[in-house]
């Protein structure tokens, strides 16, 4: 037997199964993507060991740095069991700026966390492609991010995602809610669907209830279900962004986790509660199916889904329809939905339809 036999195996990270070529080529490939969101205060370029931000670059003064991070949540096993990698990008960074335009904030940068058991580079440079076209919708740069392969902490074929943004504001322009007085009205921007919250409940509906995702949905005989459930979360930056800064908007409440009821009270003082009236808007067709299909109780959709509302305003009540307009010329739909009145702090929601009543045309199963 050869000397060369008796070795033992040399060990690689390869063999480990970490491919560090792999982890190169996809730096490479979304090079491009981070470039093409740069803007001033950031070059957007990937590599080094950190991403630097210039603020006096971007014209601020005396500005107050916001932070948010966030997920995508179990929106993510939806993408993956249906190969629909292309928007949860958009998700991710969604979540995070519109967290931040609620305090006044302009989105700088952001970066991102990517980690799977094994990387595959094609769906790896589809959620990095999502991550940049979200940067780009809300005017942040993509200046860099963390790309993990760890082996055996994942099922194959899974990935996770998180993100976080920095933003900056003017400290004299911070927004807090201490404005917001009785009397002032509640706009609601519409949402583009269910955005990324409730899908563990979207997901055991599916299960129990035997969807097929790719027919067309049963309330959008134009769309397939999956892409009704998979639509990527509205970005509201840039067309709040004008309003915040000349101060018209006395706060704002992303819907998120939680949904009307637990968002609003969160920018409310102490003393005032929000009325939401669920008669001004109509609830979109796709929350009726859902409500419908769980026999789902008008408190937990409003809890649980953000029943067609994504973002709510508050504002005095003489800058109300001036704003509405400014809003509509923006691409938003707008509708009024309640005002702030004196009370325990919290938010009640009221009205004969909208979230309160599923239509009987959505009981049946989306197994046909």
């Amino acid at each position: 037997m050869s000397e060369k036999q008796n070795e033992p195996d040399s060990y690689t990270y390869a063999k480990a199964g970490v491919s560090i070529a792999a982890g190169n080529a996809l730096i490479k490939a979304i090079a491009p993507m981070a470039k093409a969101t740069a803007r001033a205060g950031a070059n957007a370029e990937l590599g080094g060991f950190g991403g630097f931000f210039d603020l006096k670059a971007a014209g601020y003064k005396d500005p107050l740095l916001v932070a948010a991070n966030d997920g995508v949540g179990t929106k993510l096993k939806l993408a993956i069991d249906h190969d629909r990698h292309d928007s949860v990008g958009i998700d991710l960074v969604a979540m995070c700026v519109n967290d931040l335009i609620v305090q006044g904030a302009e989105p700088l940068f952001f970066l991102d966390y990517f980690a799977t058991g094994k990387l595959e580079n094609g769906v790896a440079e589809r959620v990095v492609a999502g991550i940049a076209e979200g940067c780009k919708i809300s005017g942040c740069a993509l200046i860099g991010g963390e790309t993990a392969e760890m082996p055996g902490m994942y099922a194959e074929g899974d990935y996770d995602l998180a993100g976080f943004c920095v933003g900056a504001v003017e400290r004299e322009k911070a927004v807090t809610g201490a404005t917001i007085e009785a009397g002032d009205i509640l706009l609601g921007l519409e949402s583009s669907g269910v955005h990324s919250n409730g899908f563990s409940l979207v997901r055991r509906l599916a299960e129990d209830k035997g969807w097929k995702m790719n027919r067309p949905a049963l309330f959008n005989p134009d769309l397939l279900l999956i892409e009704a459930l998979i639509a990527p979360t509205r970005i509201y930056v840039k067309s709040l962004l004008p309003l915040m800064q000349s101060g018209r908007i006395k706060a704002l409440a992303h819907i998120t986790g939680g949904g009307l009821l637990e968002n609003i009270p969160r920018v409310l003082p102490d003393g005032l509660h929000a009325h939401v009236d669920a008669a001004s808007w109509d609830q979109p067709r796709l929350m009726a199916f859902l409500q419908a299909q769980g026999n789902i109780e008008p408190e937990e959709m409003a809890r649980t889904f953000n029943c067609g509302i994504g973002m709510v305003l508050a504002v005095s009540p003489d800058q109300a329809e001036s704003i509405t307009t400014d809003l509509e010329a923006a691409g938003e739909k707008v509708h009024r939905i309640g005002e702030i009145r004196t009370g325990t702090k919290g938010c009640s929601v009221s009205g004969n339809r909208g979230i309160w009543s599923a239509t009987a045309d959505w009981t049946a199963t989306h197994n046909g």
